[in-house]
Protein backbone atom coordinates (compact mmCIF):
# COMPACT_ATOMS: atom_id res chain seq x y z
CA UNK A 1 0.00 0.00 0.00
CA UNK A 2 1.04 3.39 -1.04
CA UNK A 3 -0.65 6.19 1.22
CA UNK A 4 -0.50 9.76 -0.23
CA UNK A 5 -1.04 12.34 2.52
CA UNK A 6 -3.32 15.89 0.28
CA UNK A 7 -4.57 13.30 -1.80
CA UNK A 8 -7.23 16.22 -3.05
CA UNK A 9 -4.42 19.14 -3.24
CA UNK A 10 -2.89 20.55 -6.39
CA UNK A 11 0.07 18.37 -6.06
CA UNK A 12 -1.28 15.27 -3.96
CA UNK A 13 -4.03 15.14 -6.18
CA UNK A 14 -2.27 15.14 -9.63
CA UNK A 15 0.24 12.50 -7.85
CA UNK A 16 -2.39 10.15 -7.03
CA UNK A 17 -3.76 10.07 -11.17
CA UNK A 18 -0.55 9.45 -12.70
CA UNK A 19 0.18 7.03 -9.58
CA UNK A 20 -3.23 5.35 -10.68
CA UNK A 21 -1.71 4.69 -13.74
CA UNK A 22 1.16 2.69 -12.73
CA UNK A 23 -0.18 0.95 -10.13
CA UNK A 24 -3.90 -0.53 -8.97
CA UNK A 25 -6.33 1.28 -6.85
CA UNK A 26 -6.59 -1.19 -4.28
CA UNK A 27 -2.57 -0.54 -3.62
CA UNK A 28 -3.21 3.23 -3.21
CA UNK A 29 -4.51 5.48 0.14
CA UNK A 30 -4.92 8.86 0.87
CA UNK A 31 -4.52 10.67 3.87
CA UNK A 32 -6.94 14.07 3.70
CA UNK A 33 -8.15 15.66 6.13
CA UNK A 34 -11.77 15.96 4.43
CA UNK A 35 -12.82 12.33 3.34
CA UNK A 36 -15.90 13.33 1.33
CA UNK A 37 -13.76 15.52 -1.23
CA UNK A 38 -12.15 12.30 -1.89
CA UNK A 39 -15.82 10.01 -2.81
CA UNK A 40 -14.34 10.04 -6.31
CA UNK A 41 -11.38 8.34 -5.39
CA UNK A 42 -13.22 5.63 -3.34
CA UNK A 43 -15.29 4.90 -5.98
CA UNK A 44 -12.20 4.51 -7.89
CA UNK A 45 -10.99 1.61 -5.48
CA UNK A 46 -8.54 3.94 -3.59
CA UNK A 47 -8.23 3.53 0.19
CA UNK A 48 -9.53 6.93 1.23
CA UNK A 49 -8.94 7.51 5.28
CA UNK A 50 -8.79 10.99 7.41
CA UNK A 51 -5.69 11.96 8.44
CA UNK A 52 -4.43 15.79 9.67
CA UNK A 53 -1.04 16.43 10.56
CA UNK A 54 -2.61 18.62 13.30
CA UNK A 55 -4.09 15.32 14.76
CA UNK A 56 -1.25 13.01 14.80
CA UNK A 57 -3.53 10.25 16.55
CA UNK A 58 -5.52 10.07 12.88
CA UNK A 59 -2.33 9.49 11.11
CA UNK A 60 -1.97 6.05 12.99
CA UNK A 61 -5.12 4.72 11.03
CA UNK A 62 -4.51 6.69 7.66
CA UNK A 63 -0.89 5.22 7.36
CA UNK A 64 -2.39 1.72 8.21
CA UNK A 65 -0.67 -0.73 6.85
CA UNK A 66 1.65 1.14 4.45
CA UNK A 67 4.81 0.18 2.41
CA UNK A 68 5.33 3.56 1.36
CA UNK A 69 4.11 7.03 2.98
CA UNK A 70 4.82 10.36 0.87
CA UNK A 71 4.21 13.43 2.53
CA UNK A 72 3.01 16.00 0.72
CA UNK A 73 4.67 19.20 2.79
CA UNK A 74 2.07 21.70 3.94
CA UNK A 75 1.69 25.46 3.07
CA UNK A 76 2.43 26.92 6.71
CA UNK A 77 5.87 27.73 7.80
CA UNK A 78 7.89 28.10 10.66
CA UNK A 79 7.94 25.75 13.56
CA UNK A 80 4.20 24.52 13.04
CA UNK A 81 5.44 23.42 9.59
CA UNK A 82 7.92 21.19 10.97
CA UNK A 83 6.54 19.88 14.07
CA UNK A 84 3.44 18.88 11.74
CA UNK A 85 5.82 17.40 9.16
CA UNK A 86 7.74 15.56 11.89
CA UNK A 87 4.57 14.62 13.42
CA UNK A 88 3.27 12.83 9.87
CA UNK A 89 6.71 11.38 9.61
CA UNK A 90 6.95 9.61 13.12
CA UNK A 91 3.33 8.24 12.43
CA UNK A 92 4.09 6.60 9.36
CA UNK A 93 7.11 5.33 10.56
CA UNK A 94 5.11 3.81 13.76
CA UNK A 95 2.54 2.65 11.24
CA UNK A 96 5.13 0.40 9.73
CA UNK A 97 5.98 2.79 6.74
CA UNK A 98 9.76 0.75 5.17
CA UNK A 99 10.54 4.15 3.61
CA UNK A 100 8.85 7.63 4.11
CA UNK A 101 9.12 10.21 1.19
CA UNK A 102 8.99 13.97 1.41
CA UNK A 103 8.33 16.67 -1.18
CA UNK A 104 10.91 18.61 -0.31
CA UNK A 105 12.93 21.68 -2.38
CA UNK A 106 15.48 22.26 -4.69
CA UNK A 107 16.92 25.51 -2.55
CA UNK A 108 16.10 23.33 1.02
CA UNK A 109 18.80 25.39 3.13
CA UNK A 110 19.10 26.20 6.89
CA UNK A 111 20.51 29.31 6.25
CA UNK A 112 18.45 30.12 3.42
CA UNK A 113 16.67 33.89 2.79
CA UNK A 114 13.49 32.64 1.93
CA UNK A 115 11.65 31.00 5.06
CA UNK A 116 10.11 28.47 3.70
CA UNK A 117 13.72 26.13 2.87
CA UNK A 118 14.72 26.22 6.17
CA UNK A 119 11.18 24.26 7.22
CA UNK A 120 12.47 21.94 4.26
CA UNK A 121 16.12 21.51 5.33
CA UNK A 122 14.85 21.17 9.32
CA UNK A 123 12.39 18.44 7.82
CA UNK A 124 14.62 16.66 5.93
CA UNK A 125 17.29 16.58 8.97
CA UNK A 126 13.82 14.41 10.72
CA UNK A 127 13.69 12.12 7.76
CA UNK A 128 17.23 11.52 7.56
CA UNK A 129 16.70 9.01 11.05
CA UNK A 130 15.08 6.04 8.50
CA UNK A 131 15.03 5.05 5.24
CA UNK A 132 13.57 8.10 3.44
CA UNK A 133 13.55 9.75 -0.23
CA UNK A 134 13.54 13.96 -0.32
CA UNK A 135 11.57 14.74 -3.51
CA UNK A 136 14.05 18.11 -4.26
CA UNK A 137 10.94 19.62 -6.74
CA UNK A 138 12.27 22.99 -8.23
CA UNK A 139 10.19 25.93 -7.96
CA UNK A 140 6.65 25.87 -8.65
CA UNK A 141 6.18 27.29 -12.12
CA UNK A 142 2.46 28.46 -11.15
CA UNK A 143 3.99 31.00 -9.22
CA UNK A 144 5.15 32.54 -12.16
CA UNK A 145 1.63 34.23 -13.10
CA UNK A 146 1.13 35.57 -9.67
CA UNK A 147 4.27 37.53 -10.28
CA UNK A 148 3.48 38.65 -13.65
CA UNK A 149 0.16 40.31 -12.15
CA UNK A 150 -1.75 42.46 -14.59
CA UNK A 151 1.93 43.26 -16.84
CA UNK A 152 0.03 42.28 -20.01
CA UNK A 153 -2.55 45.23 -19.46
CA UNK A 154 -0.18 47.53 -18.17
CA UNK A 155 2.86 46.72 -20.26
CA UNK A 156 5.29 46.63 -17.36
CA UNK A 157 6.21 43.55 -15.15
CA UNK A 158 6.78 45.22 -11.77
CA UNK A 159 8.63 43.32 -8.88
CA UNK A 160 11.87 43.68 -7.10
CA UNK A 161 15.02 42.84 -7.98
CA UNK A 162 15.44 39.02 -9.22
CA UNK A 163 17.66 36.43 -10.17
CA UNK A 164 17.39 32.82 -12.15
CA UNK A 165 14.69 30.41 -11.08
CA UNK A 166 14.01 26.66 -12.92
CA UNK A 167 10.58 26.82 -12.99
CA UNK A 168 9.10 23.85 -13.23
CA UNK A 169 5.21 22.43 -13.41
CA UNK A 170 3.08 21.35 -10.96
CA UNK A 171 2.32 18.00 -13.26
CA UNK A 172 5.83 17.31 -14.19
CA UNK A 173 7.06 17.18 -10.57
CA UNK A 174 3.20 14.60 -9.85
CA UNK A 175 4.55 12.45 -12.44
CA UNK A 176 8.21 12.26 -11.48
CA UNK A 177 6.61 11.56 -7.57
CA UNK A 178 4.41 8.72 -9.57
CA UNK A 179 7.78 7.14 -11.34
CA UNK A 180 9.94 7.32 -7.84
CA UNK A 181 6.64 5.80 -5.78
CA UNK A 182 6.04 2.82 -8.66
CA UNK A 183 10.18 1.98 -8.59
CA UNK A 184 10.41 1.50 -4.93
CA UNK A 185 13.51 2.84 -3.56
CA UNK A 186 14.70 4.44 -6.92
CA UNK A 187 16.17 7.25 -4.81
CA UNK A 188 17.27 6.75 -0.95
CA UNK A 189 18.22 9.87 0.90
CA UNK A 190 17.53 13.16 -0.82
CA UNK A 191 17.17 13.41 -4.65
CA UNK A 192 19.02 15.13 -7.44
CA UNK A 193 17.62 18.85 -8.08
CA UNK A 194 14.23 17.70 -10.15
CA UNK A 195 13.74 21.05 -12.13
CA UNK A 196 13.19 22.52 -15.36
CA UNK A 197 16.23 22.59 -17.59
CA UNK A 198 16.49 25.87 -17.58
CA UNK A 199 16.22 29.00 -15.27
CA UNK A 200 14.54 32.26 -16.05
CA UNK A 201 14.67 35.34 -14.13
CA UNK A 202 11.75 37.45 -14.84
CA UNK A 203 13.40 39.61 -17.50
CA UNK A 204 13.36 36.50 -19.44
CA UNK A 205 9.63 36.25 -18.43
CA UNK A 206 9.13 39.88 -19.39
CA UNK A 207 10.68 38.93 -23.23
CA UNK A 208 8.42 35.63 -23.38
CA UNK A 209 5.31 37.36 -22.65
CA UNK A 210 6.14 40.14 -25.27
CA UNK A 211 6.35 37.16 -27.67
CA UNK A 212 3.27 35.87 -26.78
CA UNK A 213 1.23 39.07 -26.62
CA UNK A 214 2.81 41.09 -29.54
CA UNK A 215 3.41 44.27 -27.63
CA UNK A 216 6.54 45.10 -25.13
CA UNK A 217 6.49 44.17 -21.60
CA UNK A 218 8.93 45.64 -19.84
CA UNK A 219 10.72 44.83 -16.36
CA UNK A 220 10.47 47.48 -13.78
CA UNK A 221 12.83 46.53 -11.05
CA UNK A 222 10.70 47.71 -7.67
CA UNK A 223 12.29 48.94 -5.07
CA UNK A 224 12.10 46.62 -1.95
CA UNK A 225 10.31 48.23 0.92
CA UNK A 226 7.87 50.12 -1.63
CA UNK A 227 7.08 46.56 -2.80
CA UNK A 228 6.42 45.49 0.34
CA UNK A 229 4.02 48.69 1.51
CA UNK A 230 2.15 48.30 -1.88
CA UNK A 231 1.30 44.63 -0.93
CA UNK A 232 0.07 45.88 2.47
CA UNK A 233 -1.86 48.59 1.17
CA UNK A 234 -3.63 46.09 -1.27
CA UNK A 235 -4.82 43.74 2.34
CA UNK A 236 -1.73 41.61 1.73
CA UNK A 237 -0.80 40.93 6.05
CA UNK A 238 2.84 42.21 6.32
CA UNK A 239 4.55 39.58 7.48
CA UNK A 240 3.55 37.74 4.55
CA UNK A 241 4.34 40.50 2.27
CA UNK A 242 7.67 40.22 4.03
CA UNK A 243 7.67 36.72 3.55
CA UNK A 244 7.44 36.80 -0.26
CA UNK A 245 10.35 39.75 -0.65
CA UNK A 246 12.48 36.57 0.98
CA UNK A 247 11.77 34.72 -2.47
CA UNK A 248 13.18 37.65 -4.16
CA UNK A 249 16.36 37.49 -2.00
CA UNK A 250 17.33 33.92 -2.40
CA UNK A 251 16.68 34.28 -5.96
CA UNK A 252 18.79 37.07 -5.98
CA UNK A 253 21.57 34.67 -3.93
CA UNK A 254 21.42 31.92 -6.64
CA UNK A 255 18.94 30.08 -3.96
CA UNK A 256 16.99 28.51 -6.79
CA UNK A 257 19.53 28.67 -10.25
CA UNK A 258 19.66 25.31 -9.83
CA UNK A 259 19.15 22.56 -13.06
CA UNK A 260 19.35 18.83 -13.61
CA UNK A 261 18.56 16.65 -16.21
CA UNK A 262 16.97 14.30 -13.85
CA UNK A 263 13.60 15.36 -13.92
CA UNK A 264 13.85 14.73 -17.74
CA UNK A 265 15.47 11.40 -17.00
CA UNK A 266 12.82 10.48 -15.01
CA UNK A 267 9.67 12.02 -17.42
CA UNK A 268 11.52 9.84 -19.90
CA UNK A 269 10.54 13.32 -21.77
CA UNK A 270 11.36 16.89 -22.23
CA UNK A 271 10.01 18.81 -18.82
CA UNK A 272 7.16 21.51 -19.90
CA UNK A 273 8.61 24.66 -20.91
CA UNK A 274 7.24 27.65 -18.98
CA UNK A 275 6.86 29.38 -22.12
CA UNK A 276 3.54 27.18 -22.81
CA UNK A 277 2.86 27.49 -18.88
CA UNK A 278 2.47 31.39 -18.94
CA UNK A 279 -1.14 31.13 -21.26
Amino acid sequence: MIVITGGTGKLGSRIVEELLRRVPAEQVGVSVREPGRADGLAERGVRVRRGDFADPESLAHAFEGASQVLVVSTDETGETAVRRHAAAIDAARDAGAKRVLYTSHQGAAADSLFAPMPDHAATERHLAAGVFTALRNGFYASTVPLLVGRARETGELVAPADGPVSWTAHADLAEAAAVILADEGRFDGATPPLTAPVAYDLSDVANMLSDRTGRTIRRVVADDDEWVAGLVGHGVPADRATLLLGMFHAARRGEFATTGPDLEDLLGRQATPLRTLLG
